[in-house]
């Protein structure tokens, strides 16, 4: 969420900045300034007549004890009279208050300056890649045809139980899925990363502060009777851990890392483009989040993408990585960075991981704050990012490393896996 006596200081830099990320309601600037101005307009209404009881009140003590009973009740008429003013003045202050607060909740973060223009996936800028593109012997196939032969992903019997979207992992299917996680938390942790494994449904407050609400209610699953919804990532349990604390300058950056299973329900999802795993809907991923203070955040963002790089270097897997522009960024971010690993079988690039600053757009909705020298509270910046999602890892492991005897395990989940071939 922005901050509005930044909006207020720098109004036509967020214009010209949402504009660049193609939001189209920019009228909403002038309706936050404006129920802002409302709003301290109320309170000032509302302290000064509060103040005014209070002083009245005074002294109707004071002339109750100098026996002017005539006078001490024509004050506590007043006093009556200014408590019902304040009734109606501070339901409407609680009012506009909600009414500005729903209002910052639709504008979106602005793009930093390093991000680049464009609309669309087609104008992401390549920053680098890396790793060489296997070239596959004649009887390669697509995973899902792998996933039958080899009896590893049933994705019928997903459907069956669930179904479309909800894939069964079985035998070395399964025991390859469990091995990914593990090496990938255990090199999270290596690096400092504390481990958590939280809840997988959170509340409306936790949802709304990583921003999942109120920009993305289509793509995630509601339990109404509790008002609760199953996470689309592990970020947003993970980062609320923090939710309303104010930690000292000393104990950042606060490193965090989980693995959990991920729900999204990404209505639509039909066609090649889609099939076996290139997209469902439960999913497992070990996700990275750090909370650093504000001076550091894009010296933070370089280092956890080269920490997701060495990542797919150590599976041997082709990727490359894309700096996201303006109009195919996320509501909530400032900057991202993609990776797309190559599917060899499919020959196409497939997103596996996002890593994003968000500056203090989620921190300013969760009020996530630090304070450095025993000074004022501020705003930490919060970062997160995929190490990894797992579905798409896995297609491009088994396409890519498919032989005529067999598929190949990468060396470093080998002693994970137990196994160098399937």
């Amino acid at each position: 969420m922005l901050q509005v006596p930044f909006i207020r200081q720098n109004k036509e830099l967020v214009l010209e900045r949402l504009a660049f990320k193609h939001f189209k309601e920019l009228e909403l600037v002038d309706k936050v300034l404006e129920l802002d101005d409302e709003r301290k307009r109320l309170t000032l209404e509302y302290d000064e007549t509060q103040a005014q009881v209070n002083s009245l009140s005074k002294e109707i003590g004071k002339l109750m004890g100098q026996g002017k009973k005539e006078e001490a009740e024509q004050q506590r008429a007043a006093v009556a009279a200014l408590k019902d003013r304040l009734g109606p003045v501070n339901t409407q202050l609680n009012a506009t208050e909600e009414a500005l607060t729903d209002t910052l909740l639709k504008l979106p973060n602005l793009p930093a300056a390093t991000v680049p223009p464009g609309k669309t996936p087609e104008e992401n800028v390549e920053v680098r890649g890396g790793g060489k593109i296997p070239e596959l012997y004649d009887g390669a196939v697509p995973h899902w045809d792998l996933a039958k032969q080899y009896d590893l992903i049933d994705f019928e019997l997903g459907n069956k139980i669930t179904g479309s979207g909800f894939p069964v992992f079985k035998n070395k299917g399964a025991r390859l899925q469990r091995a990914l996680i593990q090496y990938f938390l255990d090199y999270n942790t290596s690096k400092g990363y504390t481990e958590y494994a939280p809840p997988y449904l959170v509340n409306e407050a936790s949802a709304r502060g990583t921003g999942q609400l109120p920009d993305k209610e289509g793509q995630m699953y509601h339990v109404k009777e509790e008002n609760y919804f199953l996470i689309p990532t592990a970020e947003v349990p993970v980062t609320n851990i923090y939710r309303d604390e104010i930690v000292k300058d000393t104990d950042l950056p606060i490193r965090m890392t989980a693995y959990t299973p991920c729900f999204r329900r990404e209505a639509g999802s039909y066609g090649k483009d889609v099939r076996g795993l290139n997209r469902v809907h439960q999913f497992d991923k070990v996700e990275l989040v750090q909370l650093v203070h504000p001076d550091k955040s894009y010296e933070v963002l370089e280092e956890m993408v080269a920490h997701v790089e060495t990542l797919l270097n150590d599976l041997q897997l082709p990727y490359r990585i894309l700096r996201l522009c303006a109009g195919d960024m996320s509501f909530t971010g400032a900057l991202t960075y993609d990776f797309e690993v190559y599917s060899a079988a499919q020959q196409k690039w497939l997103e596996v991981s996002s890593v994003t600053n968000f500056e203090a757009y989620q921190t300013n909705r969760m009020k996530i704050r630090f304070k450095e020298n025993n000074g004022k509270p501020q705003l930490v910046h919060s970062l997160n990012g995929s190490s990894l999602a797992l579905p798409r890892i896995m297609a491009c492991l088994l396409e890519n490393n498919q032989t005529a005897e067999g598929i190949q395990i990468p060396t470093v989940l080998q002693p994970y896996f137990g196994h160098h071939m399937i």
